[in-house]
């Protein structure tokens, strides 16, 4: 495979011939399988999803272009998926199933395109909202993360030459290739990219994902990012995300319903997936809330993902629940994948290894990782925390709590209410860098 230069086509290009989303493919592959469970399920529910930064001490709204982002959305809305594309959804095994996606749903997806937008700047911030069904807003999370995020790395590298970009490129190649050398000495451990909400670039991210694969070999898994994982003969790997029982959450009509949301969308799931594909993501409203009122057969799926408490704390817990439910933890799955970088994977690895089954889902320290690279301070390489969240639901306040307070995303007295009704029992406060 020809190797890019991406210095000097970040140099010779000014920008204009990348668009930074070129298919709809290049999202993560836990949408396209929530998707089709929601155009199956959910096909009259409307959501809004709504861009928020964490990082309040960026100014995103001044450190970005407002018309290149919007050309950039606008580009975004113009894509469809190509019959290649079609074809390979189609034709590809995933989790070692053939024809995951149902022809129903193909031929409605081959027809897609993203919803319009809403663009305004307050406060040094954009104010960036997709608002319409479900089935059609939920596809422009990854995109518009992917997009804001490169446009502030392009803003922070305009005005840099052709050897000053060289130099920031070896030097970031040189650390990322220190890290595979570290993670090969652990021949066993399971890497995966999960880095594209909030990569660098994408012929960054490209790049980390081919090293690798060349680095580290067969204990690379593969990539949540399907378009490169089609270009690259890698496995698209992904399951749910928190947006599922936080929008059953907000449609419950009563107590009842919302204690039984994390678990409800758990049994829509079982319905279109199984197997390897059966993962818990237990921290929406809290992990301790999760497992206290889980009902037994969760306890039969196959492995969990505590996404937002320390990892090895948040490891220990399900554990100790799996052998509090008569289950042997060597035959289930743990799958980390917060805000990970090497020092954290290999922690998390040997204080389990033999314990559990492990897999780890490497984020925006591997695609974003470009700390002490620039040749002078450039403060806009620096990767900032920022998600797009659902946001209401048929108009009706969605929250999400998580494991970390700092986390924790709604309006405040809906979030309030959440917590009395959950309870914050095991929280732990932690820094939110990426």
């Amino acid at each position: 495979m020809t190797k890019t230069d991406i210095a000097r086509r970040v140099y010779n290009h000014a920008w204009k011939l990348d668009p930074i989303v070129r298919s709809l493919l290049d999202t993560d592959f836990y949408k396209l399988l929530m998707l089709q469970m929601i155009w199956k399920l959910y096909p009259d529910v409307d959501a809004t999803f709504s861009l928020i930064n964490r990082t309040k001490t960026v100014r995103l709204a001044d450190e970005i272009d407002e018309h290149e982002l919007r050309e950039q959305l606008d580009h975004a809305r113009e894509l469809r998926f190509s019959k290649k594309e079609m074809i390979w959804l189609a034709g590809n095994s995933f989790y070692g199933r053939k024809q995951i996606f149902s022809p129903e749903f193909l031929a409605w997806l081959a027809k897609f395109r993203l919803p319009d937008y809403e663009l305004s700047r307050r406060d040094g911030q954009f104010e960036l909202t997709f608002r319409g069904r479900w089935a059609e807003t939920t596809m422009w999370e990854i995109p518009a993360l992917a997009i804001i995020n490169e446009l502030r790395s392009r803003s922070a590298m305009k005005g840099l030459g052709p050897f000053t970009l060289d130099v920031l490129y070896a030097r970031a190649k040189a650390k990322m290739w220190s890290k595979v050398e570290r993670l090969r000495q652990y021949p066993s451990l399971r890497i995966s990219d999960f880095g594209t909400r909030r990569r660098h670039s994408f012929l960054w991210q490209r790049w980390c994902v081919e090293a690798l694969k060349e680095g580290i070999g067969a204990s690379f898994s593969g990539s949540s990012n399907v378009l490169l994982a089609m270009d690259t003969d890698l496995e698209a790997l992904g399951t749910n995300a928190h947006e599922l029982p936080m929008v059953a959450a907000a449609l419950a009509r009563n107590d009842i319903e919302l204690a039984q949301a994390p678990y409800k969308v758990l049994q829509d799931w079982n319905q279109l997936y199984g197997g390897n594909l059966l993962i818990v993501l237990p921290d929406a409203f809290g992990t301790a809330a999760f497992l206290r009122d889980a009902p037994a057969w969760v306890a039969d799926w196959t492995g969990f993902r505590p996404d937002s408490a320390p990892p090895i704390e948040g490891g220990e817990k399900i554990v100790a629940w799996w052998k509090k439910m008569g289950r042997d933890p060597r035959e289930k799955l743990l799958i980390f994948s917060d805000g990970l970088d090497v020092e954290t994977i290999i922690e998390t690895y040997r204080h389990f290894e033999g314990r559990v089954r492990m897999s780890f889902g490497w984020g925006t320290n591997l695609t974003n990782d470009f700390a002490d690279c620039a040749p002078t301070e450039i403060r806009g390489l620096n990767p900032i925390s920022i998600v797009c969240k659902v946001s209401d639901a048929d108009g009706r306040p969605a929250v999400k709590l998580s494991d970390n307070p700092r986390k924790a995303t709604g309006d405040a007295a809906e979030v309030q209410r959440y917590l009395k009704f959950f309870g914050s029992e095991d929280f732990v406060e932690q820094a939110v860098k990426v």
